[in-house]
């Protein structure tokens, strides 16, 4: 089980390029309505395909929110199922956004290494969804446009674990409602993955504790 008053902050984007409907949106939306549990929080927001509201938009959520877990979720044209991506890169971004703009020096403005990895171990995750029915693969390639610009961003925080997750466009395979289930156990088992990492953590503090001796 999550702690109590845990906050999950999941992110979709707005239309760009040949989507008018964003499947990424439409299953956030979705998840939404199916919620993560009664004792989580769980916080949806939509973000424009441009750099520079990311750049804004982004780090203002993690202050206020104060998330324990933020996952972005994104549309690849080429995904057949849910994608997890392992790294971010710093620099790279050469496809202009939906309002025809690029980051300066095709740079996240974000500070931070050349590539960022997640805390979570996403092939442990893919492994375990296999349980709940839930198709996924991992990658290491999340296309250099915003939605690796926004996995890198929110990676830079370092406050929280982040997560970027792709999915198929609509009904390709999966309708609405697939795809928000498939979210909502990703995320589950991303939580139950750090619950397992801090309880790991607390023992080994607790067993490097110097001995009491008694007199």
């Amino acid at each position: 089980m999550a702690p109590e008053n845990m906050t999950v902050l999941v992110t979709g984007f707005g239309p760009f390029g040949g989507y008018e409907v964003n499947s990424s949106w439409i299953a956030v939306k979705e998840l939404e309505l199916l919620g993560l549990g009664s004792n989580i929080n769980l916080v949806v927001y939509e973000l424009p395909v441009e750099y520079d509201e990311i750049d804004k938009q982004v780090p203002q959520l993690w202050k206020t929110l104060d998330p324990h877990l933020v996952i972005h979720v994104g549309l690849s044209g080429i995904a057949t199922c849910f994608t997890l991506e392992q790294v971010a890169h710093s620099s790279g971004y050469q496809r202009k956004d939906v309002e025809g703009k690029l980051p300066c020096n095709n740079q996240c403005q974000a500070v931070g290494p050349t590539v960022m990895k997640s805390t979570l171990d996403m092939k442990r995750i893919v492994e375990s969804l296999k349980h709940h029915g839930v198709t996924a693969v991992t990658s290491k390639d999340a296309g250099r446009y915003l939605c690796e610009y926004i996995y890198y961003t929110s990676l830079s925080m370092k406050t929280s674990p982040s997560a970027f997750v792709h999915v198929p466009p609509l009904d390709k395979p999966y309708n609405s409602k697939e795809l928000a289930q498939g979210l909502k156990n990703i995320i589950l088992v991303m939580l139950k993955q750090m619950k397992h990492k801090e309880t790991n953590l607390k023992q080994k503090i607790v067993q490097n504790l110097p001995v009491k001796l008694s007199h």
